[in-house]
């Protein structure tokens, strides 16, 4: 699945993310108190999670949603957004 920035240091960046699921946060685990990018939607195409969108630590859940829309991110990857949280 691909994973896919809104705001902060890697604004518009996307990276491959193993597994079936996202994990809420991004990097899933620091350890050391480093502000993360935190989940904010799910695109699937029939069972399978293709994309996740994160959203950075400073960014309302508004503003990822709004610039998710601009990006076409669903249409771009044929699938079905879902938001969460």
């Amino acid at each position: 699945m691909h994973a896919l920035f809104v705001g902060g240091t890697i604004d518009n960046s996307e990276l491959d993310l193993d597994g079936q699921e996202p994990p809420q946060r991004y990097p899933p685990d620091t350890g050391g108190g480093q502000s993360r990018y935190r989940l904010h939607a799910i695109g699937r195409r029939d069972d399978e999670v293709v994309y996740a969108v994160y959203g950075g630590p400073d960014i309302a859940h508004e503003d990822v949603q709004r610039v998710s829309e601009e990006r076409k991110y669903a249409k771009r990857f044929e699938a079905t957004e879902t938001i969460v949280g």
